[in-house]
């Protein structure tokens, strides 16, 4: 067997830069590159490999490890997990603030693979710079804290470890089911350590992602389910659009006449204007969506996970006699809520169940079409609301109206829409208007703080000549946004439209509707009995763009948000519009419930009342 001599980090990149995968024919190189930033545990070790320049993998220097970490997955995700990027740190907090990351890469079944730099295996210099020590375990270093965030976890004691270790890796992100973060600890010494690899191991690597056929008795049972159905609905997961089943969900309903419901994975597969599209469903769902899953008497669960903002905590669908339909390559979410598993491909099963079902249609009759209607005139009205006035006189943009803007008016359609907490994804998933497939690009599974302006630029990467817009709030702005510099740096322009309410309001509204008092979520400075109830905060988000190198823009009515984005498309560079919106300005809940745990015993009758009512509600929801 040939080999040749090589450092354990050189043979890495070799290896990472010779992964393929093939899907529906089209061969695409997997690893496109690295994000880090260089330690004293890894700059001496895959930094050398990196810098030789060897191979095709280019390294894009982040400023934040957590933020190399959502730049990763932000790319793979806009990639529709057919490419795909590595993470490198130093050890210790700097591979501590990966942790985030790669549970946000898990949480959305997103291939990214991590390389934290670890304590030296020959243990000669210990306690090492940045070494946690365990008493009772000495094994046990900062690395382990990824064990319960990744799909596979190993570390590479020795050099020729780097193999078994590497290829396990492989085989679970290009596998549709099993994919998410994989973490593979390198030890500083281990890293520089030579060996003797065989060629063979270096060379071009195919893996085959293949669509999982759904059995004949898989479909005979789910036929059988959808013919004795009478008001059947789909929900519309992120598994459809990582299958790129858009048109067999289109054909499916089409042919049945069933309506279908989005989450955030699956939003935007299919365009807003389809007759069939209700738009998001649950917690932070439609009123069409939510007032038909309570009648259905049979839910097709698509390519989703069924979490608890999908099903209001498995209050949602409350006709007594609904069925559950799992369709889902991986088995762990086929089976969620006591399903019927379809354990397969989802754009394969829909076509599969489309010719297997002849002369079906559903008994919804011209429901659909009503609600889809009055839904459409709710978002026309949320869209046109008026600036009210901000203590100091001037007027101030509703949220729901910033948004009904920059869909309607300002943006080009293609344009890739970037976020991921507070309230603004649960005012997208109901009102954005998605006019090209593919461009709404949500992180909901973890709903990470500071995960927005990091996977903007990992979009940005991925599509260079669309353009990227991250709509945040201030208090995920102010989390994480120190990418906006990698952004500069690269010359990658991303548009970040901050939406600043003074605070943390969407939790400050779920606190207020369980009775609790204003506290501690608003910015406001301490009052003169020392609660932090006194003045706003004032932050002016476009001077802290421009701070990074970033254009910074401001708006607090229509024509200065028109303005503002006017030149922002204009720019060459990266652009932060500082808009100033009302608080409670937010999209209210639409037949929904969600289950918190509220205090059953306060000093405030208030909470609980709150938590009797939450207990009335839990009654009516599925135990499982």
């Amino acid at each position: 067997m040939k080999t040749v001599r090589l450092t354990m980090a050189q043979a890495a990149l070799r290896f990472l830069d010779s992964q393929y995968v093939e899907y529906d024919g089209r061969e695409i190189k997997f690893v496109e590159g690295v994000f880090g930033i260089f330690g004293h545990g890894v700059v001496v070790g895959l930094g050398e490999a990196l810098a030789a320049g060897n191979s095709s993998l280019r390294f894009y220097q982040a400023k934040n490890e957590q933020g190399a970490g959502h730049a990763a997955v932000g790319f793979a995700k806009q990639n529709n997990r057919l490419k795909m990027m590595a993470v490198c740190s130093s050890i210790g907090p700097g591979a501590l603030n990966m942790v985030n990351a790669a549970a946000t890469a898990t949480a959305n079944h997103i291939p990214a693979l991590f390389l934290p730099s670890d304590a030296f295996a020959c243990r000669q210099p210990d306690p090492v710079l940045q070494q946690i020590e365990i008493p009772v375990d000495y094994t046990n270093t900062a690395s382990d804290s990824f064990r319960a965030v990744s799909r596979y976890w190993d570390r590479v004691h020795r050099p020729e470890q780097l193999m078994t270790a590497f290829i396990n890796a492989f085989r679970v992100l290009a596998d549709p089911a099993e994919t998410g973060a994989v973490t593979i600890s390198l030890p500083q010494d281990v890293q520089g350590e030579a060996y003797e690899y065989p060629e063979e191991f270096l060379a071009k690597r195919v893996h085959h992602i293949e669509r999982r056929i759904p059995t004949g008795g898989q479909i005979d049972r789910a036929a059988a389910m959808l013919r004795a159905a009478k008001k059947p609905l789909v929900i519309c997961g992120g598994g459809v659009r990582y299958s790129c089943a858009g048109k067999a969900l289109e054909a499916f309903c089409q042919n049945f006449h069933i309506p279908f419901a989005e989450t955030q994975g699956g939003k935007g597969t299919v365009l807003w204007d389809n007759p069939y599209n209700l738009s998001g469903i649950g917690n932070t769902g439609s009123l069409a969506a939510n007032k038909l899953a309570k009648e259905a008497d049979l839910i097709i669960g698509a390519g989703t996970r069924l979490g608890d903002f999908t099903t209001c905590s498995k209050w949602l669908f409350q006709n007594p006699d609904c069925a559950i339909l799992g369709i889902n390559a991986a088995s762990f979410d086929a089976y969620k809520m006591n399903a019927e598993p379809v354990i397969a491909d989802a754009k394969l099963t829909l076509e599969a169940l489309t010719r297997a079902v002849s002369g079906y249609k559903s008994q919804w009759g011209d429901r659909i079409r009503t609600v889809k209607e009055e839904w459409n005139a709710e978002v026309d009205r949320l869209y046109g609301e008026d600036a009210s006035p901000a203590p100091d006189g001037k007027p101030l943009l509703s949220q729901a109206r910033v948004l009904g803007e920059l869909n309607d008016r300002l943006l080009p359609k293609d344009t890739i829409v970037v976020s991921g907490s507070g309230s603004i994804p649960s005012d997208m998933q109901r009102v954005w208007r998605v006019r090209t497939a593919d461009t709404y690009h949500m992180e909901y599974a973890f709903s990470c703080m500071g995960y927005e302006v990091a996977a903007a630029l990992g979009t940005k990467i991925a599509f260079p000549d669309r353009e990227v817009v991250a709509i945040v709030g201030d208090g995920a702005y102010t989390m994480l946004h120190s990418e906006l510099l990698t952004a500069v740096q690269e010359g990658k322009k991303i548009i970040v439209v901050v939406l600043d309410n003074a605070g943390f309001h969407c939790i400050d509204n779920l606190q207020g509707s369980q009775g609790i008092d204003h506290f501690g979520n608003e910015w406001k400075t301490r009052d003169k009995v020392g609660r932090l109830a006194g003045a706003s905060v004032q932050v002016d988000y476009a001077k802290n763009g421009e701070s990074w190198g970033a254009l910074g823009l401001r708006a607090r009515t229509p024509e200065e948000l028109a303005s503002a984005v006017r030149e922002a498309l204009a720019s060459a560079g990266p652009v932060v519009i500082d808009v100033k919106t009302s608080a409670k300005t937010m999209t209210g809940g639409y037949e929904n419930w969600w289950r918190v745990g509220t205090a059953q015993v306060s000093v405030n009758p208030e909470v609980e009342k709150a938590a009797k009512a939450m207990a009335a509600e839990a009654a009516r929801a599925r135990q499982f």
